[in-house]
């Protein structure tokens, strides 16, 4: 455990990346690329948005905000549109693209967890909250929008209520990554980074976990300040050139510290 100094300067640095990638973690599930809904004048994604790189996120926001525009009503293409937006850190058009949809579509479990992530990845919490909440059925309970609540929750402060909501997700959907992973990240802001690390390491050691896992096992060891274990996490990564724009992160020290916020306090801190 850090000491309470350096529990409280890591909080300040950190809470609002690691909190936001919480959420992009938890709702990457709910990504609508094609389903029931999809008729022939949808343009239907080749892939989950998480996956394209910035090229393929360009070419495919331009193809569906055009149909967007014809039919801002379509639920499959405003959920797609919204995402594409919001991988680009164009939260608050996506949060107005998600609005409309939503007008039309008020019953939509879909749509409303897309809702929800626009309005989280807006800084809109307890809003979000409440649609994720609605978006969920007490006799059908969707593990992904379970953890997502968590996620919000630990954005509001309220860890407790955070974890009871992963362990809830991890009963119906046992060892999957990445409720582990928000799990051991819901441990980073409040600053018991070795809860958080056992967390991670079981996370990165499942068949579903991703690259941003293991990315969060890099900040949990870096910001216990052993940088060559962290960058060796981080160099096993895809390469730059191909990794998807959400899971993409230079393997470099000075670039790691920035991105965990311990670069301007390595000089007043030492570390364990």
């Amino acid at each position: 455990m850090m000491p309470a100094s350096a529990n409280t300067s890591l909080k300040t640095r950190v809470f609002q990346g690691a909190a936001t990638a919480l959420v992009a973690l938890a709702l990457a599930g709910c990504t609508t690329t094609k389903d029931r809904m999809t008729t022939g004048s949808v343009p239907t994604l080749a892939k989950p948005v998480e996956a394209m790189n910035e090229a393929e996120l360009r070419s495919s926001s331009e193809r569906v905000g055009q149909a967007y525009e014809k039919n801002p009503r379509d639920a499959v293409n405003g959920v797609n549109y919204a995402n594409l937006l919001r991988m680009q850190g164009r939260d608050a058009q996506a949060l107005a693209v998600m609005q409309q949809v939503a007008i039309a579509n008020p019953t939509d479990r879909t749509v409303l967890a897309a809702y929800g992530k626009a309005q989280a990845a807006a800084g809109q919490l307890q809003q979000a909250l409440d649609t994720i909440g609605r978006a969920q059925t007490p006799d059908r309970p969707d593990w992904k929008l379970t953890s997502a609540e968590g996620a919000i929750l630990d954005q509001l402060g309220r860890s407790a209520e955070a974890r009871q909501r992963y362990r809830e997700a991890l009963d119906t959907q046992p060892n999957e990554a990445s409720i582990l992973s928000n799990l051991g990240m819901s441990y980073v802001l409040t600053g018991d980074l070795r809860t958080a690390e056992t967390y991670l390491r079981q996370a990165a050691g499942q068949p579903t976990a991703d690259s941003r896992v293991r990315q969060n096992l890099a900040l949990v060891i870096g910001l216990q300040g052993r940088f060559p274990e962290a960058e060796k996490i981080a160099r096993g990564e895809l390469s730059q050139e191909h990794q998807p724009a959400a899971e993409r992160a230079e393997p470099d020290r000075q670039v790691l510290l920035r991105q965990i916020g311990l670069e301007p306090l390595r000089t007043s801190r030492s570390w364990p």
